[in-house]
């Protein structure tokens, strides 16, 4: 029988993918591994890993030679070595389309809530005071110019949400050369990135973490933007350079930020953004719904399944 281990995962219950696992005949356990050595115990005689935050390097590869796949809770891979994955054989598969719908109207929730000044309103109403004062000056969203830093599912998503809401939509993806070539976005103009931070009243990050795109956004780009803009990162925290961000807002560079992910996950109680009241934290939710959750699970672990079992899985990406 093949054997398949979830090398960690931080729901409370796997009751999806034992299902998937058992229709297929497949045995599956459930570790939990933080570290190299626990993926490696763990993963003794496995055929396919499940992973969600757990490395899965080039050490742990040559230390599971029967491994033939794997797969991975969610969008990003960067805990997952994968050109070594790549160099022994070993498919390495993701769920890119899961939680599009979900990510996209957290990302519009976020700016919505930072430019409406709603966190500061409610605040102030708990505490008896029912003036505006502290949030003016807002402006009406009709006509404000939102900017889409990466075009892949996710950003579209959000270009056409925002677009629907009223904003101008701008975007900036160096691997698109037309936005209006996308379903729905004719109405995008793809920019560089330099004209987008100069442009945008909101700065909606939808980018993978890469060598290239760690601290992307920095001191020098935080100081590029508009000294009103908002910034929205529900991609990966370490695109941003959090303590940059930090200085950025407490000296006005820039006016606020809503965050669902973080260099640092989760944040330490004493962590300076939670000293600020114009940032909107939330604590890596925007991939949640119900069905997204149920949609991931069995999902991941069907890719593992395909793969193990000889048969092309729906999502490889080596």
């Amino acid at each position: 029988m093949k054997r398949i281990v979830i090398t960690d995962c931080d729901y409370e219950t796997i009751a999806p993918e034992l299902q998937v696992a058992e229709e297929a005949g497949v045995e599956l356990v459930r570790a939990y591994c933080t570290d190299e050595d626990q993926v490696i115990a763990a993963g003794q005689g496995a055929d396919g890993l499940v992973v969600q935050y757990a490395p899965v390097t080039a050490r742990v590869l040559d230390a599971l030679p029967g491994l033939k796949v794997i797969s991975r809770y969610g969008v990003g891979v960067d805990t997952i070595d994968v050109n070594a994955a790549a160099e022994r054989g070993i498919t390495v598969c993701n769920v890119p389309d899961y939680g599009v719908e979900e990510v996209s109207d957290h990302a519009i929730a976020l700016a919505l809530t930072v430019l409406r000044g709603i966190p500061e309103l409610d605040r102030r109403m708990r505490t008896g005071h029912s003036d505006i004062s502290a949030v003016k000056p807002l402006h009406r969203i009709r006509g404000r110019v939102f900017g889409c830093v990466g075009l892949g599912r996710i950003g579209a998503a959000t270009a056409r949400k925002a677009l629907g809401l009223g904003f101008t939509v701008v975007a900036h993806d160096p691997v698109l050369t037309s936005a209006g070539a996308l379903e729905g976005l004719s109405a995008v103009k793809l920019v560089s990135l330099d004209d987008l931070l100069a442009q945008a009243d909101v700065v909606s990050l939808h980018l993978p973490l890469t060598p290239q795109t760690r601290h992307l956004f920095n001191a020098e780009r935080f100081g590029a933007m508009k000294s009103n803009a908002v910034l929205i990162n529900t991609c990966r925290g370490g695109v941003v350079d959090t303590a940059a961000l930090v200085e950025a807002l407490n000296d006005g560079v820039i006016r606020g930020a809503g965050l669902d992910v973080f260099e640092e996950e989760p944040l330490p109680k004493d962590h300076p953004v939670f000293d600020l009241s114009n940032v909107v934290v939330t604590p890596h939710a925007a991939w949640y719904s119900e069905e997204s959750f149920e949609e991931l699970k069995r999902r991941t672990v069907m890719n593992a399944v395909d793969a193990c079992l000889g048969r092309r899985p729906e999502n490889v990406l080596v």
